[in-house]
């Protein structure tokens, strides 16, 4: 009465199980009609042909997979919505429904890892910061490396895959990054400024290097190894965005190498670190990335990496599913 909106324009809006029945709510009500009326516009009718067939693959998935995520913001799941919405993007991709869990990484220590985490299709560690739970993490990134469960990480998720590895396969005990223990003895993950110089020198702890300017931020650029699984994923270059502070330390790259980590990408103007992975004649699916590329995960496409993390996890479980271009 009041508003000076005609009755015939009032739209209404209800819940629904997914969001992308929502412009199909909105298209049966005539809103885009009426936009375009008001603003004058020819347009053609409209499609929902590609909404209908989000909407068809949601509620018909020909198969579920459970993904165990390890972190520690586990009481506000949105704190990792990006990541949700890139792994259910990927399990429409794969015609599959993807069921995530959410496990305090606080809660898991060797005793236990292995009841909390077999049940699983696949394990993912996302980013994060800080010392807490990151000995979960730790674990995390063990069980499926050496129980070859498909592995993720995304961030922190890549640089707690290597400190294991380099702990538990490449033999430097107590390996840590300095976020964590400012005096390990190996900081195979480090603030740049901690173990490189200008003249490729290593440097000493600087207590000014990790001020909020120092994070790499942002699209980047990386060159992929040629024969790796991030080559089939991503073919030769990948350009993802960026949001961390601390880099896999170049001094212990060549150990690492030598005990059969494969690191997979290198940024094209420093060279740092950008993915890591096992070798699939040793692990079926095991890769890191130091980048979020959940941020540009799309529901029509879902984005490379996501679609084959879950295909991998289909094949853990023994589903079959039609090809997925990963590249």
């Amino acid at each position: 009465l009041f508003s000076n909106v005609p009755e015939w324009a009032v739209i209404s809006m209800w819940d629904v199980d997914t969001i992308y029945k929502v412009p199909r709510m909105l298209h049966e009500q005539g809103l885009d009609g009426l936009i375009c009326d008001k603003l004058r516009l020819n347009t053609p009718p409209a499609s929902l042909k590609r909404w209908d067939d989000l909407v068809h693959e949601v509620e018909h998935p020909k198969a579920t997979v459970h993904i165990a995520m390890v972190g520690k913001y586990v009481d506000l799941s949105d704190s990792y919505k990006s990541l949700n919405e890139a792994l259910r993007h990927a399990g429409m991709k794969n015609h599959a429904k993807v069921q995530i869990e959410y496990i305090d990484s606080e809660t898991i220590h060797p005793d236990n890892v292995s009841t909390t985490l077999s049940r699983f299709d696949a394990i993912l560690v996302p980013g994060g910061f800080g010392k807490r739970g990151i000995e979960g993490k730790i674990c995390a990134a063990r069980f499926a490396r050496e129980q070859k469960v498909p592995y993720l990480g995304i961030c922190l998720g890549m640089q707690v895959a290597t400190i294991e590895y380099a702990r538990h396969v490449a033999g430097l005990k107590d390996a840590n990054s300095t976020e964590f223990e400012a005096d390990t003895p190996h900081p195979v993950i480090a603030l740049i400024t901690e173990w490189k110089d200008a003249d490729g020198s290593i440097k000493h702890r600087d207590a000014n290097s990790d001020l909020g300017g120092t994070m790499r931020l942002g699209a980047q650029s990386s060159d992929v190894t040629p024969g790796t699984l991030a080559h089939l994923i991503y073919g030769p270059v990948v350009t993802e965005r960026h949001r961390h502070r601390y880099e896999a330390n170049v001094n212990y790259l060549d150990q690492l190498r030598k005990a059969g980590l494969v690191i997979s990408a290198l940024t094209q103007r420093e060279q740092l670190t950008e993915m890591v992975e096992l070798p699939q004649n040793v692990h079926p699916w095991f890769v890191g990335v130091q980048f979020h590329p959940e941020f540009k995960s799309t529901p029509w496409a879902g984005h490379p990496l996501f679609n084959a993390y879950v295909k991998a996890a289909l094949t853990q479980q023994g589903q079959t599913t039609p090809a997925v271009a990963t590249a």
